[in-house]
């Protein structure tokens, strides 16, 4: 018999370094929920609560939920245009540091070729190896891999309110689990998880990371239902498989002990710089939805830009969603819109990859207060059947977000000054010393001064690139940038 008492200790560690130094992730929602593409990535779930738009779609498109189940949209996912080096090659010119695919949703389908779970997409949807197919083409590229688990969610998941649906036929349990009491689909049910349902989440995670080595586990919330001494054994497992101490464990709430992993934010960020390294999970589609849905939008590169530069300013790390087709291809609009945010960072990536925060994070009108998409906003969810809101952050040219490599101080500017200044309170005269002034992706040195009220630096006449600009500040005693300050092959051509 196990023991009761659990120690931690053997799993306590800081982040590696490159986890902190990557600033920027990318992963894909994909699974049969893409299938029927309505609403968003919960439809698994929704489409058994009788009443619900969900259901309404479902049964008005599909049938009554006795004949067409959620299983029956496995073979619909055929993944007859998944190109795993296309997904690599996005995540390259995206700029992203670290990807890969949800390993496993709520809906008891893996992504990879699994011996505990024969529900899988091997065996059912595109009969492909998704993660490890990723992973290589990854790999190939010199891009960490990522694997997200949501499959505590399972226990109660399907639990459905019609009693004649698919869920509770015995023939279909290998598909939706041992069928539970309704009340067990609720964020905290009054009956937890089993033994048997806590060893086969863990065993799961296990199996991908004996098979896979990912370099990044993420776990979705509610995962806090599962046994501690689960929780803690897979733990162990993976810190003892990583070597070197270079793999990162990714957790929300409280659901781990802290010190174990870093903290993962849904949707949020916080008012000023942590001394802790973090990261926030987003999301590219503009619908409020992690999964492809019928007539997608996509949030503009502008706005995710600011959003990663308020967040690397603060210490945490950016992982940004996009949800490919069923059948594994991506909306052209989601594929500029990336491509966009990686010839931002092309230009400007030296204030964002290996940074560090400044003393001061943030200066102008766009404060961001602290955020998370958090229990409450969980349980609003489940109740209503739709996602909560959450309030989204819009800066202005006059917002500022500082970082820092070495001696050099990075100050992004949210907009391009119309009078031709852009004018920094923060760095007014009596707080640094500026020695010079560039403008990442501009061939020359920028003329400023420093008075009472502000540091004053005077823009060229044409933007190097778009949505946000980079000042490169050399402080102290540092003299000359010339050598330091280079220019990417693109920034080159605008000038040339």
């Amino acid at each position: 018999m196990e023991s009761t008492v659990i120690s931690w200790d053997n799993v306590m560690r800081e982040p590696p370094g490159w986890f902190a130094d990557a600033k920027f992730g990318l992963f894909f929602h994909w699974g049969p929920y893409s299938v029927p593409a309505y609403k968003d990535e919960w439809y698994s779930r929704n489409m058994y609560s009788r009443g619900t738009s969900h259901n309404l779609y479902h049964e008005k498109t599909y049938g009554n939920l006795k004949e067409f189940g959620y299983k029956d949209f496995y073979p619909l996912m055929t993944g007859r245009k998944f190109d795993p080096d296309f997904w690599a090659d996005l995540v390259v010119r995206s700029g992203a540091k670290y990807a890969g695919p949800v390993s496993e949703h709520a809906d008891n389908f893996s992504l990879w070729d699994s011996r505990v779970n024969p529900v899988n997409s091997v065996n059912y949807g595109p009969h492909r190896d998704v993660v490890g197919e990723c992973f290589r083409a990854l790999r190939k590229r010199g891009i960490k891999t990522f694997s997200s688990f949501h499959h505590q969610w399972l226990w109660g998941w399907f639990m459905s309110t019609d009693p004649d649906a698919d869920v509770y036929d015995p023939e279909n349990e290998k598909y939706y689990g041992t069928a539970l009491p309704l009340e067990t689909n609720r964020f905290r049910p009054y009956r937890w998880p089993d033994e048997a349902f806590c060893r086969t989440w863990r065993e799961k995670v296990e199996e991908v990371v004996d098979k896979y080595s990912p370099d990044v586990l993420y776990f979705d919330s509610r995962s806090f239902l599962i046994r501690e001494q689960d929780r803690c054994r897979m733990a162990e497992h993976y810190y003892s498989h990583c070597r070197g101490g270079q793999g990162v464990i990714t957790y929300k709430q409280e659901d781990f002990p802290a010190g174990i992993g870093v903290p993962d934010l849904e949707r949020g960020s916080f008012s000023d710089a942590k001394p802790f390294v973090w990261q926030c999970d987003d999301r590219l589609e503009d619908n409020i939805t992690w999964c492809m849905v019928q007539n997608p939008r996509y949030r503009g590169a502008a706005e995710v830009i600011h959003q990663l530069c308020d967040i690397v300013s603060k210490n945490g790390n950016l992982l940004l969603n996009v949800g490919p087709y069923a059948d594994g291809s991506f909306h052209p609009d989601a594929v500029r819109k990336l491509y966009d945010i990686g010839g931002w960072l092309k230009i400007n990536g030296e204030a964002i990859y290996g940074s560090r925060p400044y003393k001061v994070a943030m200066e102008g009108p766009g404060w961001v207060e602290n955020v998370n998409y958090d229990v409450s906003r969980i349980q609003e969810q489940i109740a209503a059947g739709e996602e909560a809101a959450v309030e989204r952050q819009f800066f202005t040219v006059r917002d500022f977000r500082f970082t820092t490599r070495g001696v050099f101080l990075y100050a992004i500017a949210m907009g391009w000054p119309e009078d031709g200044e852009w004018r920094i309170r923060t760095l007014r005269s009596g707080t640094e010393l500026i020695r010079q002034a560039a403008l990442l992706g501009y061939p020359r040195k920028l003329p400023f001064t420093q008075t009472e009220e502000a540091l004053i630096v005077s823009a060229p006449q044409n933007p190097p690139c778009k949505y946000a600009y980079v000042l490169k500040l050399s402080l102290g005693n540092v003299q000359n940038m010339d050598d330091i300050h280079e220019l990417s092959e693109e920034a080159l051509k605008i000038y040339e």
